[in-house]
């Protein structure tokens, strides 16, 4: 007989659902929104229609923008995506004790492998609970991975496909006085 892992046989603990994972709707509601021209080539058109999106987080005054399509709504949705992108890398929710791993993470990750594409709508919300539980594993990505099931190297393969959030990684293990993680 097997004695019960307390990190994965408790019940689930319900968390705080991180902004970069909330519904489109929902995050706009949280955000101000301001439009403007954008600069550089592009001739009348460019000084004539503000399609430029700029989108600021008013809860953690993080921002985000896009201007380079010529639709307003194709530059509103780019904006939203880099804000979530923003949130994830620089926002940290706190995380109990417990199984925390979302629905999403249990759906994402098989054989302790994270199967997901840097394109998918889905990726701005795992980056954001991977770069969460590693804060709360002290920057570790060995007790990181073992709390969200998932191997280390998978873990910061995930992390690694947004330059950002490397950065950020590495950043914050420097300023514990530990060695940086390569990809």
């Amino acid at each position: 007989m097997t004695t019960p892992d307390p990190l994965f046989d408790s019940p689930r603990v319900q968390r705080p659902t991180h902004p970069a994972a909330l519904p489109d709707e929902e995050l706009s509601k949280s955000c101000a929104l301001t439009r403007g021209r954008g600069s550089g080539p592009g001739g009348q058109h460019r000084n004539k229609v503000q399609t430029l999106v700029q989108l600021v987080h008013t809860p953690t005054g993080i921002a985000a923008h896009a201007g380079e399509r010529r639709s307003a709504e194709v530059n509103r949705k780019v904006a939203i995506r880099r804000l979530r992108l923003a949130l994830a890398t620089e926002h940290r929710v706190p995380v109990p004790e417990g199984e925390i791993r979302s629905d999403l993470w249990r759906s994402r990750v098989r054989n302790s492998k994270i199967a997901l594409s840097t394109q998918h709508e889905d990726f701005p919300a795992m980056l954001a609970e991977a770069m969460d539980v590693l804060a709360a594993s002290g920057w570790d990505p060995k007790r990181a991975g073992l709390r969200l099931a998932c191997t280390p190297s998978q873990l910061i393969k995930l992390i690694a496909e947004h330059p950002p959030a490397m950065v950020t990684l590495n950043a914050r293990r420097a300023e514990r006085g530990d060695r940086p993680v390569r990809a």
